[in-house]
């Protein structure tokens, strides 16, 4: 009888969770064959030339390559990330020990009187107050029998959130260490401006000197005086304004770095690096590529396992109980033989009723998987876009680059003249200002070009994952070992 109702249980946990977790499995997305913008250097060296741990040196610049190591070192947002690894490591490790017993031993002495008056159990009347001790060493066992995989499930799901949280830190340390290089070589565009409007001062000063002999002189009116100042304080202003943005930049690298704002003081060197040739691989290969892709992947994995463990909630839970000892009145015959005890026993607990509880856990895990799918499928399609938006800016900015360069020659060329036709009579110094205005106008423009090449070779580097790899998060998990299951 009893083993056809256990028998009988077993088929309703079945029937009410027929539906079993999704497979662990990378979700479905739709991946184009090739990039829709073309490729800024031609055909593209494997990816893997791109270094894995510091992609920063590809862009040659030693300043920069110290910046970085002492962010990947020092970084609060990194250091929390490897807490957070951590943490998950032994949230891991904690959740496999579900599969082992757990043996624990205790030491009890106490001391008790009885009442005279207490109450018979029918075979004995007590007659008098009774003193006693009582000394006891317990040793009790306690194992669930993973019968139905809820614990292997649940292992399975702290492995896959413990690998999703080694890719989500090399995803925090590509996004430092790519913001980092991105204000670093923001501060050095600045630097380059800076030194366009410092020279363009220099050269406004020397023209005010000239206008006023020209005025003392009274070849001209005060009115080519005034507008020369005009044109020499806005370029002070100009200075000071970038002056002030680049110590913005050099703060930022200098949190980013870990360290106090005031203690970083970046040297002033001007831009002089350029875009590196980065090597784009397919767009297939960029899910293998992006530790977030990496990360969404895993979470998708974790879920489908957190289904199983909801839907094994339906099985009947099994424990095994086995206690064993020592007990005795008296303290020195506590290690006798008679003084031992020892009890084993066994429980199946199936849930019947409990107001639909297994069922909307069942329905909110399938739910939360259902999420990390389409969250994992908008992580790949904002990756495709980061790509495409790079390649593009890149191309674009390459072409921005050469016309510009022509616009400054261009330009200085028509302050030459203008400056001639002035000095020789022909022209008002309204054209002189005028071509100046171009000048700068121009140098500082081709200045911000160069700058936002490199800052969007670091957002293309970034977008395709920085030479990171997901073979690095394969190793990562926590496996079943005797050291564990016999440790405290």
């Amino acid at each position: 009888m009893t083993t056809r109702v256990l028998f009988a249980l077993i088929l309703f946990s079945s029937a009410m969770a027929a539906a079993g977790p999704p497979k662990s499995r990378r979700p479905d997305v739709e991946i184009p064959q090739h990039w829709q913008s073309p490729v800024p250097w031609g055909p593209a060296n494997p990816l893997d030339s791109i270094p894995k741990a510091s992609w920063w040196k590809v862009f040659r610049d030693t300043e920069l390559d110290g910046y970085e190591q002492q962010a990947m070192a020092n970084n609060q947002t990194v250091r929390a990330a490897v807490a957070r690894l951590a943490e998950a490591r032994a949230f891991a490790r904690v959740t496999a020990s579900g599969l082992y017993p757990e043996l624990d031993a205790g030491l009890a002495a106490s001391r008790q009187r009885l009442s005279g008056n207490r109450p018979s159990n029918g075979t004995a009347i007590p007659s008098a107050a009774v003193t006693q001790n009582s000394f006891s060493i317990p040793f009790t066992l306690n194992y669930e029998v993973d019968l139905f995989g809820r614990v292997r499930q649940s292992l399975e799901a702290a492995n896959a959130s413990l690998q999703a949280s080694a890719a989500d830190l090399e995803n925090i340390r590509l996004l430092v260490s790519s913001e980092l290089a991105a204000d670093y070589f923001q501060m050095r565009e600045l630097d380059l401006e800076i030194g366009v409007v410092e020279k363009a001062v220099s050269l406004e000063q020397k023209g005010l000197e000239l206008v006023e002999r020209r005025h003392q002189g009274g070849a001209v009116s005060g009115l080519d005086v005034a507008q020369q100042k005009t044109v020499l304080d806005s370029a002070y202003t100009q200075l000071a304004l970038l002056r002030q943005q680049r110590a913005q930049y050099e703060h930022a690298v200098s949190t980013l770095e870990g360290l106090p704002a005031p203690n970083l003081k970046a040297p002033v060197r001007p831009l002089d690096v350029q875009p590196p040739a980065v090597p784009v691989a397919l767009p297939s290969q960029l899910l293998e590529r992006r530790p977030d892709i990496a990360r969404a992947e895993r979470q998708v994995a974790s879920a489908a396992a957190q289904v199983g463990v909801a839907r094994s909630a339906f099985y009947p839970h099994i424990s095994l109980t086995g206690q064993a000892g020592v007990d005795s009145t008296d303290l020195a015959k506590l290690l006798n033989g008679p003084s031992a005890i020892w009890s084993l026993g066994m429980a199946a607990l199936e849930p019947l009723v409990a107001g639909g509880r297994y069922r909307a856990q069942l329905e909110n895990a399938r739910a939360v998987y259902d999420e990390d799918v389409a969250l994992y499928r908008e992580t790949v399609l904002v990756a495709f876009q980061q790509v495409e938006d790079s390649l593009a800016g890149l191309n674009a900015l390459g072409a921005a680059s050469e016309s510009q360069a022509r616009a400054v020659s261009d330009a200085e060329r028509s302050l030459t003249l203008a400056n001639g036709r002035y000095t020789g009579g022909l022209a008002s110094y309204l054209d002189v200002i005028t071509a100046q205005e171009q000048v700068l106008s121009n140098e500082r423009l081709a200045a911000q070009i160069q700058g936002q090449r490199l800052v969007t070779s670091v957002l293309l580097v970034k977008a395709l994952g920085g030479g990171w790899d997901r073979s690095s998060i394969a190793a990562v998990g926590v496996k079943p070992t005797l050291k564990q299951a016999i440790a405290p």
